[in-house]
C-alpha cells in the first residue's frame, strides 16, 4: 500500500506514560502543534479495555468492545479516557490532515470472568512441541461473559474451545505452560522454542471457525466505529499468517480509506522476515526490527562496529517498500521485555537514518520525543530539526557513501518541487573526519552549513558539485544550502 509522500509516523505513547486517563483529550489538543512539526500520521495505543483496568497499557486485552464505554475492571475509562475522547481524537487528528492508525491486539485474551475446568498437558517452554507427561485436569480462567457490557455490539461468549492454551493452572496454584484438550499449537508462527504460537495470557485458537468469525465481525465493527486510517498488529509472529493475510483483506474490504497496515513480527532475521511477508502475501507492512537491532550493537560497540555494514540485512535495504523503520518503541524503552534502548550519542545517527533518507516509513517514537519522565529521560534536543529537515530537505536522488568503517554518509539532491532542498548527511561512530561527497552541479558555488549546529564550517561546493562535509566523533551532522 503506498504511503504519504515524505510521511512521517509517531508512536504517541511510551510504557510507563502518566496520562491521568486524559490522552484522548491531549492528543486532541496538539493536533496542531503535531501536524506543523511534520508527522503525517499517529500510531496510538490499544483503545480497548484490559484486565489491568485503569492501568492497563493495553496488551493485556479484556473487551475489544469495550473502548472506555462500559464498567468493567473497575472502571469506566481506560487508561487513556474514553470512549467519546478517542472518537473525538481520532476526529482532531484527521482534521489537520494526520492519519490514524489503531493498535490491535488479537493474539490473546486476559481477566476472564469466569474458571472452567478442563483437560490439559503441560509443554515446555523451551521446546513448545514437547509435552511434558500425561493429561490433567486444570482449573482455567478461560470463560469471557462481559457482564458489565451485556452484551451490546455482540452476545459472542468465549470460553475454553476457543482457546489453545494458557499458563497458570488455579487449582493448583502453578504456573506452567498448558495446551488445552484436543488443541494443536498453529504451524504457521515463528519457530523460535519449536513452535511461539503461545506468547501470553488465553491464546487464541484460529483454527477455530468461531474464533476466526468473530474476530473478523470486530474488526468491521471497529473501522466502522472509529474510521481510523490503519492498523498497526501486535505480536503477529504468535498468530496463524494465513488468518493475518486474510483478516487484512477483509478489513480492506469494509474500510472507506486506504487502509495502512503494519505488523509487528519481533525477529532480527531478515530471511524470517522476508518469509512472512511472503506467506501473507504483501498484505502489510513490518516493523524493521532487523535495523533496530543494527542500531542497537553500533550504539554499544565503542565504535569498533563496522558502519559501512549499519544497513545490511534490514527490510530498509531488502525490501523497503515494506520497512517501517524505527529506533525505538514501548518494548525497548528501559525496563521492558526487549530492552534493547540506543543511548542517547547514536540516537541523532539512528534517526538521521530513518528520517532522511528515501527507503522506508519512519516511526518516531513518543519517549524520544517528548522524554520518559519514569526514567528521568530527556527528550531528544534535535529530533524536532531532523523533522523539518525531511519535510522541507529530504527530496531528490540518493547518492550513498557507505565506504568506510567509521565515517559514512549519504546525499539528497533535491527536487524543483521543493525550493532550496538537498542535503548531505555524515555520521561517525568513533572518528572525526570529513567525506567528500556530491550534492549536484547546481550548487556550484554554494556554501552549506551543518543544521544541527554541530560543525561551525560553511562547505563551499565545487565547480564539480562536490563538498568535502565534516563530522565530529560519535556525532551526526547534516548540511544544507546556507
Amino acid at each position: 500500500m503506498s504511503k504519504e509522500i515524505n510521511g512521517v509516523m509517531m508512536q504517541y505513547f511510551e510504557w510507563y506514560l502518566n496520562c491521568n486517563k486524559n490522552l484522548w483529550n491531549t492528543i486532541a489538543k496538539r493536533a496542531i502543534d503535531i501536524s506543523k512539526c511534520g508527522i503525517t500520521s499517529i500510531w496510538l495505543p490499544p483503545a480497548y479495555k484490559g484486565t489491568g483496568g485503569e492501568n492497563e497499557v493495553g496488551y493485556g486485552v479484556y473487551d475489544l468492545y469495550d473502548l472506555g464505554e462500559f464498567d468493567q475492571k473497575g472502571t469506566i475509562s481506560t487508561k487513556y479516557g474514553t470512549r467519546d475522547e478517542y472518537l473525538a481524537s481520532i476526529e482532531a487528528l484527521q482534521q489537520q490532515g494526520i492519519n490514524v492508525y489503531a493498535d490491535i491486539v488479537l493474539n490473546h485474551k486476559m481477566g476472564a470472568d469466569k474458571l472452567q475446568t478442563i483437560k490439559a498437558v503441560k509443554c515446555d517452554w523451551e521446546n513448545r512441541v514437547q509435552e511434558n507427561g500425561e493429561e490433567e485436569t486444570v482449573d482455567v480462567w478461560t470463560k469471557f461473559t462481559f457482564p458489565g457490557r451485556n452484551h451490546k455490539y455482540s452476545d459472542f461468549e468465549w470460553n475454553w474451545t476457543h482457546f489453545s492454551g494458557i499458563d497458570y493452572n488455579s487449582r493448583t496454584k502453578e504456573h506452567a505452560l498448558y495446551k488445552l484438550k484436543n488443541k494443536t499449537w498453529q504451524m504457521n508462527v515463528d519457530h523460535e522454542h519449536g513452535n511461539f504460537d503461545y506468547l501470553m495470557g488465553a491464546d487464541l485458537d484460529f483454527d477455530n471457525q468461531e474464533v476466526v468469525e468473530e474476530c473478523i465481525k470486530w474488526g468491521k465493527w471497529y473501522l466502522e466505529t472509529t474510521g481510523v486510517n490503519g492498523l498497526r498488529f501486535d505480536a503477529v509472529k504468535h498468530i496463524d499468517a494465513g488468518f493475518m493475510k486474510n483478516f487484512v483483506r477483509e478489513m480492506r474490504k469494509v474500510s472507506s480509506k486506504e487502509l495502512f497496515c503494519v505488523g509487528e513480527y519481533w525477529n532480527a532475521n531478515i530471511n524470517d522476515i522476508k518469509q512472512y511477508i511472503d506467506i501473507t502475501e504483501g498484505e502489510m507492512s513490518l516493523f524493521d526490527v532487523p535495523l533496530h537491532y543494527n542500531f542497537y550493537h553500533a550504539s554499544h560497540s565503542n565504535g569498533e562496529y563496522d558502519m559501512s555494514k549499519i544497513l545490511d540485512n534490514t527490510l530498509l535495504k531488502e525490501n523497503w517498500g515494506k520497512a517501517v523503520t524505527f529506533v525505538d518503541n514501548h518494548d525497548t524503552q528501559p525496563g521492558q521485555a526487549l530492552e534493547s534502548w540506543i543511548p542517547d550519542w547514536f540516537k541523532e545517527i539512528a534517526y538521521s537514518i530513518i528520517l532522511l533518507r528515501r527507503e522506508g516509513y519512519p516511526c518516531v517514537f513518543y519517549g524520544d520525543y517528548y522524554g520518559i519522565e519514569h526514567d528521568g529521560i530527556e527528550p531528544m534536543e534535535k529530533l524536532k530539526t531532523l523533522l523539518v529537515l525531511r519535510k522541507n530537505k529530504a527530496y531528490g536522488e540518493q547518492i550513498d557513501y557507505f565506504d568506510d568503517y567509521n565515517i559514512v554518509g549519504f546525499t539528497r539532491l533535491g527536487d524543483k518541487e521543493h525550493k532550496r532542498s538537498g542535503l548531505a548527511v555524515i555520521m561517525s561512530d568513533k572518528y572525526e573526519g570529513c567525506k567528500r561527497m556530491y550534492v549536484g552541479k547546481e550548487f556550484s558555488g554554494k556554501k552549506f552549513i551543518d543544521a544541527l549546529g554541530h560543525r561551525s564550517e560553511e562547505i563551499e561546493i565545487d565547480e564539480e558539485g562536490f563538498g568535502v562535509f565534516f563530522v565530529s566523533g560519535g556525532s551526526a551532522s547534516v548540511y544544507i544550502r546556507l
